[in-house]
């Protein structure tokens, strides 16, 4: 099968580092191991491709430069143009079979394309980018972002969104009701079960997170937790894989309570390096606070019950349908120090529930492939997709 894959945020490099990047990579790989030919046209393309996907073919799309938000905006519309000819000049050596595009806020030239040339296509949403856009950052022309989404919603054969959360919000939009499912994130298990670890834990409890530093992720909490922790154990460790805006806040809040022996932090990593940070620690927390709207599908928490580790979340959106408390994690109120401290104290006095945990975490997210979460995205567009594969 003949597929056109479309990122066309400036916000996502293709092969990057962040969980965003790695969804991109992972549905790829997925695609490419289904023997399928893939064509990546992409305004933000990052680093250099890993081996494993080095099939793809890559079609450049203008970038969109920094700065002045109008002038972001008019480049990433004027894209359109540059997407739509860069997909008929390649159709024309050969007709697609499905267009998949990672939804931005900019883009509809794709589904567009799709719709006018009888093309099943799918537009894959992982956050509400009008709403938040809207609601917490600037936006000049909104009246053209409005008509772009609804244009997009419009022509696509089916959308997908990672959570029921998201998928409500879509479904308020008349061009989106009725083509909405969802689809949450998955994993690719085998990277993570047999990973060594990265660094030597030398009789410490090591206590992780992984994701980009900012205030959404409630790191702020976790330090906050994490001194209680220190205060009762002299062997718990924090460990912090990534990098983002809150790193030189969380450094002057470390410092502040005398905890800079007991806190390290990775900075950014590359994916192939998480599994082995995942095996150095000993138990992993996602400390979501208390969002009024939470839309995501977390990825670590995929990868975490990948690594079979014990798993201290908030009970927030759509983690709660993945994790049963009690049986393959531990879930708690949202941002609350005291009884994430609590909770991390009793794992590390109980090895055996940490190991119960972990192993019903790693059996439970089995099925939860990227293979399988294509297969079922296929399934949705119709059955000519599904069974479809290169000639």
């Amino acid at each position: 099968m003949k597929i056109a894959y479309i990122n066309a945020d400036p916000d996502v490099p293709v092969f990057g580092n962040t969980g965003c990047s790695v969804h991109v990579q992972e549905v790829l790989l997925a695609m490419l191991q289904r023997g399928d030919e893939v064509h990546l046209f992409t305004t933000r393309i990052g680093d250099e491709a890993p081996p494993a996907i080095t099939t793809l073919q890559i079609h450049p799309l203008p970038k969109v430069p920094k700065g002045d938000a109008g002038a972001r905006e008019r480049a990433a519309l004027a894209n359109n143009d540059a997407l739509r000819e860069a997909l008929a000049r390649e159709a024309g050596k050969g007709a697609f079979h499905l267009i998949y595009e990672r939804y931005s806020l900019w883009s509809c030239a794709g589904m567009d394309f799709a719709c006018e040339q009888n093309i099943l296509s799918v537009l894959e949403v992982n956050a509400p980018l009008l709403e938040e856009q809207v609601t917490s950052r600037t936006l000049i022309n909104r009246a053209a972002a409005e008509d772009i989404a609804m244009r997009a919603f419009r022509a696509a054969t089916v959308i997908t969104a990672v959570s029921r959360q998201l998928a409500y919000v879509l479904e308020q939009h008349p061009s989106a009701r009725g083509k909405v499912h969802v689809v949450p994130n998955a994993v690719n298990a085998e990277r993570f079960i047999s990973a060594k670890p990265a660094m030597p834990k030398n009789g410490s409890f090591v206590i992780g997170f992984v994701g980009t530093l900012k205030a959404s992720q409630g790191l702020t909490k976790l330090i906050e937790s994490f001194t209680l922790v220190a205060q009762q154990s002299a062997h718990a460790q924090l460990l912090i894989v990534g990098d983002g805006p809150e790193r030189e806040p969380l450094d002057r809040e470390i410092a502040a309570r005398n905890l800079v022996s007991r806190v390290r932090f990775t900075g950014s990593v590359a994916p192939e390096s998480v599994p082995g940070l995942l095996a150095s620690m000993d138990v992993a927390v996602a400390p979501y606070p208390a969002l009024a709207q939470f839309y995501c599908s977390p990825l670590k928490l995929y990868e975490y019950m990948a690594a079979g580790l014990p798993i201290v979340a908030s009970r927030i959106g759509q983690i709660e349908e993945l994790i049963e408390d009690g049986e393959t994690g531990l879930l708690l109120p949202p941002g609350d120090a005291g009884q994430l401290a609590k909770a991390l104290h009793r794992l590390e006095s109980d090895a055996e529930t940490c190991a119960r945990l972990g192993a019903a975490a790693q059996n439970a997210v089995q099925d939860h492939t990227w293979a399988n979460l294509l297969e079922y995205v296929l399934s949705l567009v119709g059955p000519q997709a599904a069974n479809a594969h290169a000639a």
